[in-house]
């Protein structure tokens, strides 16, 4: 017979927290977020990666490239760059997120001596940039020959047809600093010579990076940025279980510091399989998250197979319809409860602590607070991130509004076949995920901001300043429907709709 589970599955908008005492230590500025991000022994050390917020983007082509995750990474956080896409463009992007190191940018605007005024402001409309780097060969670390700036030529007095090398500032009035230079050396060169960039050149002659004065500003202003031990930004990866034995070595070798199994659903031998080839390759130095699951069996059955996190969630993403086609998942915060269940219980009996994510089920930032007081360590967001300037996808005007597109792995746009396979023959089956438009919401660094100003907010009204104060001290209580209505505004005249809005 059938296993059936006597209580219903539920979401988090049938939660609410219960505050707790305020003290006056427990004000946003003291609240922390840092959270570990892969498995590791209390007692015996921070875990080998800890994010400073609890927020990952999600392995989806419509959110995560390397746009995303150097600007994901300035705030704190991580992004997976998106796995349906060849090996080899994949570590291009994880490469280009490498090539940063902060304050340090590695040079996309470039020409050859020998292209035209045209060609550079074709390249501006492209990339929006107005510094050119001219280099020996056209590439961005080719011999630097020159720079052209705004400064350098008058659309209106000069023929597109003349070439760089003409109007173009030349090597030998440039003011250059050598490779090895502090962001801080950096920085006072561009002070005491009045620049708006610098060129970072190789004894041989190569150029290296810029450093441009509003990106050292930046800098400053996020202490929190996710760095690895040389000042690069850090990223993750998408994998999958059919061509891990050629993509995990070409994402380790473009430096991807973290990856993560990219399936719909996570308890299955390819999982195993995937992850018992990454430990006999690697053993422990490559960080690798598997997932997803939605109870306790699923979550040990990974955590025992050697996963470093485990993800949560099936079907509640906002795009996706996998419950609804094939009629699996379950409602997100009690397969989350469950999961940090058995995570506190298999820390007890091996001092392995393996952090969870959760994935899916967001709409409201309130939820991430939510997600977070029922053991989540971090939170893996597609649609909320799918919004920025910073995601890949097209701005459109849609009815009078700005919209951005999106679209789900299962989707036929998206053709992810890897990530829902079952062993069968290669191809989508069937869809299981939807192609849409969400309101665009402008930069990801306000956003963000915004979003956990709130969670801080309430994790003080629930009197903690930590996320493992927080797991540890929250109390929740499940609400009926009609106390969810009473949570909105209800029984007033809207003076922006003059509608009424009695029933809420």
């Amino acid at each position: 017979m059938a296993f059936y589970y006597s209580e219903p599955s539920h979401t988090f908008s049938e939660y609410l927290l219960v505050p707790g005492y305020t003290s006056p230590e427990c004000v946003p500025a003291n609240v922390s977020l840092r959270t570990p991000l892969v498995k590791y022994r209390k007692g015996a050390g921070e875990s080998p990666i800890s994010i400073s917020i609890p927020l990952v983007s999600a392995i989806m082509q419509s959110v995560s490239n390397d746009t995303l995750a150097v600007a994901l990474a300035r705030e704190g956080g991580l992004s997976f760059i998106y796995g349906s896409q060849s090996i080899e463009s994949e570590a291009a992007m994880v490469a280009r997120v490498k090539g940063y190191k902060a304050g340090f940018v590695p040079s996309d605007s470039n020409l050859p001596p020998e292209a035209t005024l045209q060609d550079v402001l074709d390249l501006k409309a492209r990339n929006g940039h107005s510094t050119v780097a001219v280099t020996a060969d056209g590439t961005n670390q080719g011999r630097l020959l020159g720079i052209v700036t705004s400064r350098d030529y008058r659309v209106s007095r000069m023929d597109p047809a003349v070439c760089v090398s003409e109007f173009m500032t030349p090597r030998e009035k440039l003011i250059t600093a050598p490779e090895g230079t502090s962001l801080k050396e950096a920085n006072d060169i561009i002070w005491d010579h009045k620049l708006n960039s610098l060129p970072i050149v190789s004894d041989d002659g190569r150029l290296l990076y810029f450093v441009f004065r509003k990106d050292y500003e930046q800098h400053k202003e996020n202490p929190g940025e996710m760095l690895d031990s040389q000042k690069r930004y850090m990223v993750g990866a998408g994998i999958n279980t059919k061509d891990y034995e050629q993509r995990v070595p070409a994402l380790i070798e473009a430096g991807a510091d973290v990856l993560c199994i990219d399936s719909s659903e996570g308890y299955s031998c390819w999982q195993e399989k995937t992850l018992s080839f990454i430990r006999e390759k690697y053993g422990e130095s490559v960080k690798v998250g598997a997932g997803n699951v939605v109870d306790r069996d699923g979550f040990l059955f990974l955590a025992k197979a050697g996963a470093d996190f485990v993800k949560v969630g099936i079907g509640g993403g906002s795009i996706c319809i996998t419950r609804e086609t094939k009629g699996i998942g379950r409602g997100q915060a009690t397969a989350l409860i469950e999961v940090a269940a058995a995570r506190d219980e298999y820390y007890r009996e091996t001092g392995v602590y393996v952090p969870i994510c959760s994935d899916g089920g967001i709409v409201h930032d309130y939820h991430m607070t939510l997600a977070l007081a029922m053991g989540a360590d971090f939170i893996m967001l597609g649609r909320y991130f799918a919004r920025f300037d910073e995601s890949p996808t097209s701005k459109v005007l849609v009815g009078g509004q700005y919209m951005k597109e999106y679209w789900g792995e299962g989707s036929n746009r998206a053709r992810n076949w890897q990530r829902y396979d079952l062993g069968g023959g290669r191809g989508l089956a069937f869809e299981e995920g939807v192609d849409s438009y969400v309101t665009y919401a402008g930069p990801l660094k306000d956003n963000v901001a915004k979003s956990l100003y709130k969670v801080k907010s309430t994790m003080c009204n629930c009197g903690v300043t930590s996320i493992p104060e927080f797991q540890e001290k929250a109390r929740l209580t499940l609400v009926s429907s009609t106390s969810i209505v009473e949570g909105g505004y209800h029984d007033v005249v809207l003076k922006t709709h003059g509608s009424s809005a009695q029933n809420g």
